[in-house]
């Protein structure tokens, strides 16, 4: 039986990096579905991602393509893993907060709770070494979520240090050894 997968993009530069988890993910023989913040659509197009998934990439939260499914609550229900890559410190905010005013965070509180999260952050720093966000990060470990920490490089913005998305090799099998 295949399994389903929602990856959910978020606003960072690492989001060109999601077309190849996509792609490779697909590979794999997942059924891959592409949740997108707004900040996400400025780094790579859905359309890339809905090509690479073979499915309809979901943006929208207040968009739904059938007037009889709740398309958040459908997806959160088929999700055998929730996988938030790259996870902004905006997202990760938002989830450890319960906001839910977009089609990556309203699903992600819709999932059931036996449903494995997954989250690889990737942004400057000093954002993720910041104590906000290292308080929002344990608080989504407190509830079920698991880090696949970022890694120390040569960052966009010129810095080194901490918060390179993790290397796709990590992520993936992070991901098979849960599926």
């Amino acid at each position: 039986m295949t399994k389903t997968i929602l990856l959910a993009v978020s606003g960072s530069i690492s989001a060109y990096k999601a077309a190849d988890l996509t792609n490779q993910l697909s590979k794999f023989g997942y059924d891959v579905h592409v949740l997108m913040t707004k900040a996400a659509t400025d780094f790579i197009t859905p359309l890339t991602l809905q090509v690479l998934s073979k499915n309809p990439v979901h943006l929208d939260v207040m968009k739904e393509q059938d007037s009889k499914i709740i398309n958040h609550i459908e997806l959160a229900k088929q999700a055998d893993l929730f996988i938030l890559a790259p996870a902004s410190a905006n997202t990760i905010a938002h989830l450890a907060h319960g906001f839910a005013d977009n089609m990556v965070t309203a699903t992600a509180l819709a999932l059931p709770l036996a449903t494995p999260k997954l989250f690889a952050p990737a942004m400057n720093t000093k954002m993720y070494d910041n104590p906000l966000t290292q308080r929002n990060i344990e608080t989504l470990k407190e509830i079920g979520y698991r880090e696949i920490e970022p890694r120390s490089s040569l960052l966009a913005c010129g810095d080194i240090g901490r918060g390179a998305l993790a290397d796709l090799d990590t992520i993936l099998e992070v991901v098979q050894s849960i599926l």
